[in-house]
């Protein structure tokens, strides 16, 4: 096991495969892919509402019907009901592509052109198909549609432009239409019966009367691309909407035959689906690019309600649609800044989906849709380097980020999630991009670095430039002969480090801006990181070696070795102990500061480019290669209270681990992997579960219990007489029949003996109290389990037990151990079961006490045990209390 695990992947709204939308009672909800898992969305605001588990291939076909979710994922079709999967089917032979929702039964096509139906009833249990159909040779389905009131029948388009109708109780083709003379792509029932429309990759739309066999109007696309989505409006307005691989989306007319709006730039890429709400002017649309690695993640809805009929935007939720090159955590590891190639700057939250966004660029949908550009065109270049303060959220912009190939670094207001209004530009006389930036820590100043060597200090608030960090020995008169990889700030605001590509180390007086030393590595750095707590720099050079280096004592103090590739990124831990790197060998290692060696390394199969440690050090953020999302491991570490670095990996042994899944609950395969032998590995698994069992040394465990039940314990005579009854219950004066009962202590029903038990207990009645109750009367549950924890000498039973019980049968059961006639003698007190289970207890609460576990529960039970002591005790001989004494008072400090 290594010190961080798959925890869950953020970031993530939708792929490539067509959604399912359902209406259940009032309310309607959406099914998308995002990979391997689904997910389930409120339309009403496009909240989260249910994610699936991950499957083990990535999923190729939705349908969704009440609670059942069905997903197609190679050559199987997994049945989830909510988020539980019941069922596998495997019939196919092929991949399924197509789903389809068939009455109470759902139909499914794989490449080969096998048609199954399976019925929803019992699936649980009969995984078997109700019917099987073998499409003829020369066939390929790409689509599948039931038309409105055709009973038992489909309709089937092919790649080779083909239309087929068939029933599927008969498992008869009926009918053949004209061929297309381009693939088909989707197709879709109207409104109107016997109307279909069917998109073709040419970019045609062909609306069809599917009874008489004869094409009723034809649209075609202005911009090149098939059409991948189609969409009737059903709230009385003959419309139909169109979408096409370019990411636009056009609406038509179908009682003028002509076109009625187009929403440009709807989407980056190609338009995957496209639904109208029922009775509603509302099109929801969602759109993946197609392309192997990059991929679109948007869900926009568009609301038709303006004058002049063009569609505006309602709601949206999106994600990366490129992968992030930047992430840093922010307001105390509850969200993450992210910045990707898309040209998105993004703030995620850790805790709750719906309060992630994208920050805004002052109006970019509307200055493109007045220039005539695309939105990308538009937006900021790709971020390269940000940084923040969350001193000053509150005051002023409190976020600088430099962009690629861009001379002027930006501001951005968190508060509001805005652009700032002040553009800070180095006043070189040849302007070169900036290369890093870094904000003062008391939030007032930001410090930008070139790729011309150029250092210049800028006020935040005013946006005006404090002065320049100027090399009088440097040729050029700048800071640094070549490009600035990185720069700091200590926290005292005292010092300004910054890094040279050409290995100098340079540290500056802040205020005076003045030279004061400098350190030469002797080989090209690539990056520069600064902990402001320990005062250690780290940097990455050349020779794949990270150097920490002491600024105050001007000299190196530790130097980790071990990557094989480049090193894309490295983060400090709060506290300064751990240094973690990661490479485009795949690995992420962790480094001891103080032991000076690693403690711990991982491999994933996709490279990571950027990584980010929250300040509590419990969750870990990571971006890789290809990937649009945010990953993210939790340490485990702060959750099984190992101490020692020792029980992870060593120098030579590396953890091969999974990326994690969209679900939280999901586990994740671990492989021990020893470094050069990765062929020959054993797989284990390993799931994320907190081991409460092992407890941090000098620290308390809680007893998870509700507060109201421990102080419960402590209130109880006050809570009987505040519950105490005014006036006296009343007889009914019909009572209804029922079997007389006793009361007992452990809630159990015990009913009234008969009138012979009655006859000899009265004639018990002259024996003594206590020969009866030591003879006759079995020990209770509590003095059961009180001594068969203290025999085994394991009381998690009896804590459990005793746990389980309420308040007032808790102090009952205390209060029935300290029944001991004053008359007998000493000896005789002795051999008491009574004074037994007293002694007892008072070994299992010193156990608890001195384990330190059930801390506040324990306690409860320590102070009540005390005060119904204090009674024993004045009941009680004071020799007979004597011999408890030690225990007694080994406990009562507590």
């Amino acid at each position: 096991m290594g010190i961080f695990e798959p925890f869950r992947a953020i970031g993530y709204i939708t792929r490539s495969v067509p959604f399912s939308v359902q209406k259940l009672g009032t309310e309607t909800f959406v099914t998308v892919s995002i990979g391997k898992a689904w997910q389930i969305y409120n339309c009403a605001k496009l909240n989260l509402v249910l994610v699936g588990p991950q499957l083990p291939k990535k999923i190729r076909a939705l349908a969704s019907y009440r609670d059942y979710t069905f997903a197609a994922y190679g050559n199987n079709i997994a049945v989830f009901k909510r988020a539980h999967q019941v069922a596998t089917c495997s019939a196919h032979s092929a991949k399924v592509n197509l789903l389809c929702l068939f009455g109470d039964h759902i139909l499914s096509v794989d490449v080969d052109g096998n048609l199954f139906t399976w019925a929803f009833k019992g699936i649980e249990q009969n995984l078997e198909p109700v019917s099987h159909i073998v499409l003829e040779g020369g066939f390929s389905p790409s689509c599948i549609m039931h038309p409105d009131t055709y009973l038992n029948k489909i309709i089937l388009g092919s790649q080779e432009g083909r239309l087929q109708l068939w029933n599927v109780n008969t498992k008869k083709k009926l009918y053949d239409f004209k061929g297309l003379n381009s693939a088909i792509s989707c197709c879709v029932s109207s409104p109107a019966l016997d109307v279909v429309a069917v998109g073709c990759a040419d970019g045609k739309i062909h609306v069809h009367n599917v009874r008489y066999d004869e094409e009723i109007v034809t649209f075609s696309h202005s911009v090149r691309g098939a059409v991948t989505a189609l969409s009737f409006c059903t709230d009385g307005q003959p419309l139909l909407a169109s979408g096409a691989t370019s990411g636009v989306i056009s609406i038509w007319n179908l009682e003028k035959r002509r076109l009625h709006s187009v929403i440009r730039e709807a989407h980056d890429d190609a338009i995957i689906s496209l639904h109208f709400f029922a009775s509603e002017p509302v099109l929801m649309s969602a759109s993946a690019d197609n392309s192997i690695k990059a991929r679109l993640f948007y869900k926009l809805m568009w609301i038709f309600d303006s004058t002049d009929g063009d569609p505006r935007l309602l709601r949206f939720r999106s994600g990366h649609s490129a992968p992030p090159l930047c992430i840093r955590f922010y307001s105390n590891g509850r969200h993450i800044l992210s910045a990707g190639q898309d040209r998105a700057f993004r703030l995620f939250s850790v805790i709750q989906d719906q309060q992630s966004r994208e920050l805004s660029q002052r109006h970019v949908s509307r200055r493109a849709k007045k220039l005539r550009m695309k939105e990308e065109e538009i937006k900021l270049k790709p971020v390269i380097a940000f940084d923040c303060a969350e001193i000053r959220e509150r005051d002023w912009c409190n976020v600088v980020t430099c962009h690629m190939d861009s001379a002027e670094a930006y501001v951005w207001r968190l508060q509001n999630f805005v652009l700032g209004e002040h553009i800070l530009t180095p006043s070189e006389e040849s302007r070169t991009p900036v290369k890093a930036c870094a904000i003062s820590a008391c939030g007032n100043f930001a410090v930008l670095g070139t790729a011309g060597g150029w250092i210049e200090r800028f006020n935040l608030q005013s946006g005006i430039s404090r002065g320049s960090y100027v090399d009088a020995s440097e040729k050029s008169s700048c800071a640094h002969d070549g490009e600035v990889v990185g720069i700091a700030c200590v926290s005292t605001n005292t010092l300004m480090i910054s890094g040279g590509y050409h290995g100098d180390i340079k540290v500056w007086d802040f205020k005076r801006r003045e030279l004061k030393s400098r350190m030469e590595v002797g080989c090209p750095l690539f990056r520069v990181v600064y902990h402001q707590s320990n005062g250690l720099l780290a940097t990455v050079s050349d020779d794949l070696a990270i150097r920490l280096y002491d600024v105050v004592a001007l000299k190196i103090v530790r130097k980790f070795e071990g990557h094989t590739d480049r090193v894309t990124d490295l983060c400090f831990s709060e506290d300064g102990k751990w240094l973690l790197s990661s490479s485009m060998d795949g690995t992420l290692r962790i480094w001891d500061v103080i032991l000076a060696r690693q403690i711990d390394a991982l491999h994933v199969d996709v490279a990571i480019t950027a990584l980010s440690l929250s300040p509590n050090m419990d969750v870990l953020a990571t971006t890789h290669v290809d990937q649009n999302g945010v990953y993210l491991w939790v340490n485990q570490a702060m959750f099984t209270g190992s101490s020692s670095v020792d029980s992870y990996a060593s120098e030579k042994e590396i953890v091969s681990v999974t990326l994690p899944s969209t679900s939280p609950a999901e586990g994740s395969e671990v492989n021990d992997v020893q470094e050069g032998n990765a062929k020959h590995s054993q797989v284990k698994e390993s799931a994320w579960t907190p081991k409460f069992g092992q407890k941090i040394p000098d620290l308390v465990t809680l007893s998870l219990l509700p507060k109201t039940q421990w102080q419960s314990l402590i209130n109880l005579d006050i809570i009987k007489v505040r519950n105490k009854p005014i006036e006296p219950p009343k007889k009914p004066e019909k009572a209804p029949f029922f079997l007389p009962s006793l009361p007992s202590l452990s809630g159990d029903i015990m009913f009234k003996p008969s009138e012979e038990a009655h006859e000899d207990s009265n004639k018990r009645d002259v024996e003594p109290y206590s020969k009866r109750r030591t003879t006759d009367s079995p020990p209770s549950p509590f003095v059961q389990m009180l001594q068969s924890a203290v025999e085994s000498k394991n009381f998690s039973a009896f804590t459990d037990y005793i746990k389980g019980l309420s308040a007032s049968s808790l102090d009952m059961e205390l209060r029935m151990l300290q029944i001991i006639d004053d008359d007998d003698d000493e000896k005789e007190l002795r051999k008491k079961p009574e004074l037994v289970s007293l002694e007892m207890l008072l070994d299992f609460l010193i156990h608890e006490v001195s384990c330190r576990n059930n801390f506040e529960f324990v306690q409860a039970v320590v102070r009540l045990f005390l005060k119904v002591g204090f009674l024993f005790m004045w009941m009680s001989s004071l020799h007979c209390w004597r011999c408890m004494t030690n225990k007694f008072w080994r406990l009562s400090p507590s």
